[in-house]
């Protein structure tokens, strides 16, 4: 969205002469400076919410520093480990396989129920399983936390959460099978607006394994603070 933006914040090496965790800080830019180019990517479901920030000898005042000059890393981090609690959103998963449930009572052939489906059934059950034990894990971490800090766990909640949301928008475009290709179908269509907007929902979502951290370092993060395992 920073098509969007009054400001962007921007991590940045500030000393090359300490460990590369560290000498990094953190600086607030308004994004009419000069030398500031945004560019569009359209994302695979047709949607422009992501963009390429191009940065050509952009100057920022010293004031827009946040914090300590070379602590910026530090402050990054914070960031992020309340970010991944964020983008493991529950109670949206919950609510939307709660709606999907509710839709495949009517999806079958001839407004039939999918639930008399077992494999339907089975595949409902176990995200809702899933989803029951990534809530227990959403209060652990904030049982655990300190001083705003999320507890290392918040990794585990990126992780399967974004997993589980993606599996719930796929689930939505099984129910709506074939239907689902109709993503551009006018307000004529008979077709409902959930069946409509499955398929580039599902697309959308793919972007939730790189957002925060992508999953393959939250899997790295939970290998090294969690279990303790090092290369």
């Amino acid at each position: 969205l920073a098509q969007h933006a009054d400001m962007i914040f921007v991590l940045c090496r500030t000393n090359s002469a300490v460990k590369k965790q560290e000498g990094i800080s953190f600086i607030l830019v308004d994004m009419k400076s000069k030398g500031i180019t945004v560019r569009p990517i359209q994302t695979i479901d047709g949607g422009h919410e992501v963009n390429e920030v191009f940065f050509d000898d952009v100057e920022a005042p010293r004031e827009n520093l946040v914090g300590e000059e070379n602590k910026g890393w530090d402050y990054a981090k914070f960031l992020l480990g309340n970010e991944r609690v964020g983008v493991a959103p529950v109670g949206s998963t919950k609510r939307t396989l709660a709606q999907a449930k509710e839709y495949a009572k009517t999806a079958g052939p001839g407004g039939t129920s999918l639930l008399d489906d077992p494999l339907v059934a089975a595949q409902i059950t176990d995200l809702e399983n899933e989803l029951l034990a990534l809530e227990l894990t959403a209060l652990r971490v904030v049982a655990h936390s300190a001083d705003g800090k999320p507890h290392p766990a918040s990794s585990v909640l990126k992780l399967r959460g974004t997993e589980l949301q993606q599996a719930v928008s796929e689930l939505f475009v099984d129910l709506a099978g074939p239907a689902s290709l109709a993503s551009g179908a006018g307000a004529d269509s008979d077709l409902p607006d959930w069946v409509k907007v499955s398929a580039p929902t599902y697309l959308n979502l793919r972007k939730a394994s790189i957002y925060g951290g992508s999953n393959e370092i939250q899997r790295t993060i939970i290998a090294g603070t969690i279990l303790g395992l090092r290369g």
